[in-house]
């Protein structure tokens, strides 16, 4: 459905008096789909806090089990909806992996992730990390210290695995890059190879969210990158240290989405909006009064039918502050961020970066021209939908008008490049010239063929 249709039935509705604050509902029993992390914070909270039912929405969120049954749920209708990778509705609208085409109206955060290392890879990789006046490591942590370690396993010839959460998930597009940025080659995906490990320094594997601990303690990887409380939980058991989150790797940088299928919201487009709202004000909550409300939201997020952590794990990166090694708590305010920032609108430059990854290392085979990139973001991020949707809640009093970027063409301003773990400026209106100023990966007309790179 294009921008001018949605703006006319949200504008019809506002116009109704008998419409006026609840939209007249296509579909009000819905179930949404999630997995057990943190930023799955807004539908808890849209649930507990009764947002959805405001809406006139009857809801049930139920668990799953990893993130392609959640997808697979989504795409066969048994879930209405699910807590999303922000990869898996560009993955599928694009025909990776599986062929739906999958629609955002709303991005669920920014940040929330972090690499984590094995006590063993750490105490190898200290004497290559700088340290302050007070003799703690100096973050951000570059993957040129891990660099000789990795090497030294090389020679001894045992691979160095790592552990990430999905093909197309944030997780490992930010430990390529944080590798990338460190000289280490994380590996070439190819149409005949999609294990992701073609010309790899180091070996990346999938492992889903609660049992990188566990996998990491075993031996069967060296380290992983995943969202919360997973990192924190290595340093509560004493078997792992994170070595840098993703607000230091690129300040401020997009997570997870709530995902529906196109055909979803063209048949259900009041639902859609009114599902879009009780989300914005759950995650105007999370962030309100300076996160005054999140020690109520890691009490919701610690029960057992959501992310089922241990409270304080969880308050360990939800409340303000990260801890690195036991005792070295450091303020990362940011650390977790639900509505500053403009964090719930679907930005299309948020997309093209996820894009652009997937042609960096091989998922997209074939080089792409600047216009693909633009009309494949705006065929999946809907920032029409998520404007009808605030501008109800402004006229209900339930938000302010300075909340929403009203005027936005869909893109953020760039990122500068002091803002990234490698120094290089992201920005979204100029992907393929990005991918050029990227040491590695591949760029231009570049493809794998077998094991190479070819030009």
């Amino acid at each position: 459905m294009n921008t001018f249709k949605w703006l006319i039935t949200s504008t019809a509705l506002i116009a109704s008096p008998a419409l006026a604050g609840m939209l007249d509902l296509e579909k009000d029993e819905l179930t949404f789909g999630f997995i057990k992390l943190t930023d799955m914070a807004p539908l808890a909270v849209a649930y507990e806090q009764g947002y959805f039912e405001d809406e006139g929405l009857y809801v049930t969120i139920e668990a799953q089990a990893n993130w392609k049954v959640l997808l697979d749920g989504v795409i066969d209708g048994q879930l209405d909806g699910a807590h999303m990778l922000a990869g898996q509705p560009i993955a599928a609208t694009i025909g990776y992996g599986t062929q739906a085409h999958i629609i955002t109206p709303f991005s669920m955060d920014l940040n929330g992730n972090a690499i984590t290392v094995s006590n063993d890879i750490w105490e190898q990789m200290k004497p290559n990390v700088p340290l302050m006046d007070d003799g703690r490591p100096q973050h951000p942590i570059s993957a040129a210290a891990l660099a000789p370690v990795v090497e030294s396993y090389k020679d001894q010839g045992i691979a160095f695995n790592m552990g990430m959460v999905f093909p197309v998930s944030t997780h490992n597009y930010e430990l390529r890059y944080w590798l990338a940025a460190g000289g280490l080659k994380p590996g070439y995906y190819s149409p005949e190879d999609v294990s992701g490990q073609i010309g790899a320094d180091v070996y990346l594997s999938v492992t889903p969210p609660p049992q990188m601990p566990s996998t990491m303690e075993a031996g069967t990887i060296f380290g992983y990158c995943v969202g919360e409380p997973w990192n924190q939980q290595a340093v509560f058991k004493g078997i792992g240290v994170p070595v840098i989150t993703d607000y230091e790797l690129w300040k401020n940088n997009p997570e997870k989405v709530f995902g529906i299928t196109a055909e979803f919201a063209e048949t259900n487009p009041n639902t859609t909006l009114a599902l879009t709202k009780a989300l914005i004000r759950a995650a105007m909550w999370l962030d309100e009064n300076d996160n005054a409300n999140r020690a109520e939201a890691v009490e919701i997020l610690s029960r057992s039918e959501y992310v089922g952590a241990d409270a304080d794990v969880i308050a360990n990166s939800m409340t303000g502050t990260f801890e690195y090694e036991k005792g070295d708590v450091r303020a990362v305010p940011d650390f977790n961020t639900f509505f500053r920032h403009n964090a719930t609108y679907p930005y299309y430059s948020d997309a093209i970066w996820y894009l652009t990854q997937m042609r960096r290392w091989g998922q997209i085979a074939e080089p792409k021209t600047d216009e693909w990139f633009f009309d494949t973001a705006r065929d999946i991020y809907r920032p029409d939908i998520y404007l009808s949707a605030a501008r109800l809640l402004v006229d209900d009093g339930l938000a302010a008008e300075a909340d929403f970027p009203w005027d936005s063409d869909g893109f953020k301003a760039p990122t500068p490049a002091e803002d990234i773990i490698d120094g290089i400026a992201y920005d979204g209106r100029t992907p393929n010239a990005y991918l050029e100023s990227l040491p590695i990966g591949l760029k231009g007309t570049q493809t794998i063929v077998g094991n190479e790179i070819r030009d």
